[in-house]
């Protein structure tokens, strides 16, 4: 039997509805249900966590996200970010990044005790090192990854050289050097085979793959409490809902999933005057207002009505001020008909097993990594091939718009192809593949855990002295 590890979370922030925060909810409840502890470190909390207890959670302020410290830094260092980008000297960018390591060194002496106070055998680091949305973060954990010889998994879910606004950049030897880094000793996990062929050529590590997953023991189902969801938000029993479960970010290419349903409508006019378009999420953390009013203004043209209702959704149920229901994305997915994923780049693809899960038919493109990892698991999807026209449109095929008709139009079509779905995706994705791939990450990694364990009770002998 393996042993109970005290594990820590850290993340640039937690219990929100975006990706990495709602994986690593699934995160922790399977490896709590393994019989591991579980303590969380993030610069913010969206939201309550369900698990761990509040006596388990820490908050490091520094490492958030929209910290000031954070916003600073991109601004001298992330060109895109900034309008007018400040002219940094060779010089300047040296001391930059000296002040940047300084900084980072101070965080590192907080996380360092949190991780003593708590004795903490292995850090799990979110992203910190993949994605340079926490600079002080992902600088804190290497040093006490390295430095301090701290048992340290990290997860990437994305690599900064994917986003246009970090790939150019002025810290590039440090970014390399510490995103993801490495050193000998440390253990690397991502969430698609695409990620782990890149991680082998550039960084010649070798990462385990464990996929994003979804809990299909406990699937969305529709309830007293979301079945209020159309009344509401105003729709009519016989509106047909199109659902967007995602945030608004350029890279889910939202304007292409507008022009789907143009296309649709155009092609099935008896629909034109049920089809409502739902934009379930925020804005998220790659704000963009001029995207936004492209897609709303490109609705608006073609009749299509367009709703973003990020306002009454959150990760967990609750309430607004004024006592009105807010529902999780889940809750949406009940209510939904039909759902659009349409992106041009994706890690993995956490929408679209939230919306199988709640057997919701799926019009997807065929990105990269769902070819690489999702395809040949047989899911039966309507698939839209990641073809582009000359104006950088995505380019939908009439047996799309055909197969959308017939799957709204035949209940025992969408019954057999959700349900086929639903077996396929809670076989290569349950929470028992999780579960297994945890069992051979700790086996593996295992005997680096307890060596750090001992390191970590000498310290602290020392320390106290």
């Amino acid at each position: 039997m393996q042993d109970g590890f005290r594990i820590g979370v850290v993340s640039g922030k937690l219990g929100d509805v975006d990706g990495v925060s709602l994986e690593v909810d699934k995160w922790i409840g399977v490896l709590e249900s393994m019989g591991h502890e579980v303590f969380t470190v993030a610069g913010k909390y969206s939201s309550t966590l369900a698990a761990p207890g509040p006596e388990s959670q820490a908050t490091l302020p520094e490492i958030r996200f929209d910290s000031d410290e954070q916003r600073e830094y991109e601004q001298l260092v992330f060109p895109h970010l900034s309008r007018r980008p400040p002219h940094l000297s060779v010089e300047q960018i040296e001391r930059l990044v000296e002040q940047l390591e300084s900084h980072g060194a101070e965080v590192a002496g907080r996380l360092q005790d949190i991780v003593r106070d708590w004795d903490i055998d292995v850090l799990i680091a979110e992203n910190t090192n993949a994605m340079p949305m926490t600079l002080l973060g992902g600088l804190a954990v290497h040093r006490v990854a390295t430095e301090g010889r701290l048992a340290t998994v990290f997860h990437h879910h994305d690599f900064w050289w994917e986003r246009s606004r970090f790939s150019d950049n002025r810290i590039r030897d440090l970014l390399t050097r510490i995103m993801p880094p490495a050193d000998l000793g440390l253990e690397h996990v991502v969430i698609s085979s695409y990620a782990a062929h890149v991680l082998r050529s550039l960084k010649r590590v070798i990462p385990r793959v464990i996929p994003n997953c979804e809990d299909f023991d406990n699937p969305v189902t529709f309830d007293d409490y979301n079945r209020t969801f159309r009344q509401e938000l105003g729709f009519r029993e016989d509106d047909i809902l199109v659902v967007q479960p995602t945030r608004i970010v350029p890279r889910k290419r939202i304007e292409d999933s507008v022009n789907l349903l143009v296309r649709f409508c155009e092609r099935y006019p008896q629909f034109k005057d049920r089809i409502h378009y739902i934009i379930s999420l925020y804005q998220g953390d790659e704000p963009n207002e001029n995207y936004i009013e492209q897609i709303r203004s490109q609705a608006d043209a073609a009749g299509i009505p367009f709703h973003m209702i990020s306002d009454r959704v959150a990760s967990a149920r609750s309430t607004t001020s004024d006592g009105r229901p807010v529902y999780t994305n889940r809750d949406v997915l009940a209510n939904a008909d039909l759902v659009t994923y349409l992106p041009i780049w994706e890690g993995f693809g956490n929408a679209l097993l939230e919306a199988i899960a709640a057997r919701v038919p799926v019009v997807t493109t065929t990105y990269l990594v769902y070819k690489t990892d999702v395809m040949t698991t047989g899911l039966r999807t309507i698939e839209v091939r990641d073809r582009y026209d000359e104006d950088g449109s995505l380019v939908i095929p009439d047996s799309a718009l055909d197969a959308i008709e017939h799957v709204l139009t035949h209940p025992e079509v969408r019954i057999e192809m959700t349900s086929h779905n639903f077996a396929v995706a809670n076989r290569e994705f349950g929470l028992g593949v999780l579960q297994e791939r945890f069992s051979a990450l700790f086996s593996g990694y295992g005997d680096e855990i307890r060596a750090s364990r001992q390191r970590l009770l000498k310290s602290k002998q020392f320390y106290s002295v």
